[in-house]
């Protein structure tokens, strides 16, 4: 019982002071979930657009600039209609914004790049 109370007098402290520390710095745990994996490797290779989606993106006003730092930064990936597994390349479903999504966009993310394959506008 003894090691138990120095234990938790050590343990304490030490959990506070090292969260203070690490939420002044700004760090945080949510780039290892694996939305923001998927997203942060997405921003991360070269995009390349289909044919298909250049065309939606005209029709739905959605210009690049938008889709990189606001659809991308601040969407969500769908993993149950996405096939993560498959190679060499998965496809995932983008949906933006989180709640009550608007955009719906399909891409691969290959190893060099990342091809956008169609967008949708669910409304």
């Amino acid at each position: 019982m003894k090691k138990l109370k120095f234990y938790l007098i050590g343990l304490i402290p030490g959990l506070i002071i090292v969260f203070f520390v690490l939420n002044k710095k700004g760090a945080s745990c949510s780039g290892y979930l694996p939305n923001s994996r998927v997203i942060a490797e997405t921003l991360s290779k070269d995009f390349k657009y289909s044919e298909n989606f250049q065309n939606e993106m005209n029709i739905y006003k959605v210009k690049e600039k938008f889709l990189k730092e606001t659809i991308i930064t601040q969407g969500k990936i769908d993993f149950d209609k996405s096939h993560a597994q498959k190679q060499p390349c998965p496809d995932y479903i983008l949906v933006y914004p989180k709640d009550q999504p608007i955009y719906e966009i399909n891409f691969e993310k290959c190893k060099e790049e990342v091809t956008f394959n169609s967008i949708k506008k669910l409304n």
